[in-house]
């Protein structure tokens, strides 16, 4: 069981470069701090292949179950064969690597009670298309699977949201380092966390 104070559960978002082109880097910031989560770090970037790569962490038995999806899929359409399953499954990886590092990103880190729920919610599911309205990806986007499987590509979705708090704390050790993580309160905390809210009236 986790000793962090839930208060101060953290998690990991990128704004990946779709969202740096279509200029909605406000906006999405905007959606998460209005829940009351708490932004500790922020930079802009172009991340390197290393870093993107580390950050999937994907494993050979990952590369292997997927890329036999990916032949079974082209197996049923009808499509040629020129690799084995294996690089298939490392093209998926690879796709997103292309993408991640294709132009400027915005690794961030928000800390606050279930953050990672929250801005998992917030966020919405990875295919834009069935993502529920109200949701990031949902509002704000328009590819699907089906179109990026055609163009094979990544998906363009906007954003990138830790799973857990575990993968969260994996992940800003690979974009943060300690010196770049800020401690500070903010005066909504009081609202938000005080027991007794002593001190709101004069």
């Amino acid at each position: 069981m986790s000793t962090v104070n839930p208060k101060k559960e953290q998690t990991f978002v990128i704004l990946k470069p779709d969202a740096v082109q279509r200029t909605l880097v406000g906006e999405l910031i905007s959606r998460i701090e209005r829940t009351g989560l708490k932004m500790t770090a922020m930079k802009m970037i172009i991340a390197n292949d290393d870093q993107c790569w580390k950050h999937y962490n994907k494993d050979e038995k990952w590369f292997l179950e997927k890329g036999q999806k990916v032949l079974e899929n082209m197996e049923k359409s009808g499509m040629p064969i020129e690799k084995e399953a294996i690089e298939y499954g490392r093209d998926i990886i690879g796709a997103l690597v292309k993408f991640m590092t294709c132009g400027p990103i915005v690794p961030m880190i928000f800390e606050g009670n279930q953050a990672v729920a929250i801005v998992k919610k917030i966020v919405g599911g990875t295919e834009p298309t069935t993502s529920d309205v109200g949701t990031i990806r949902g509002d704000l986007t328009l590819d699907s699977y089906e179109l990026s499987n055609l163009d094979s590509r990544a998906v363009r979705n906007l954003i990138h949201c830790s799973d857990s708090p575990e993968e969260a704390q994996r992940e800003i050790k690979l974009w943060f380092n300690d010196e770049e993580i800020l401690k500070y309160r903010l005066v909504s905390e009081q609202i938000l966390y005080d027991i007794n809210l002593d001190g709101i009236k004069e």
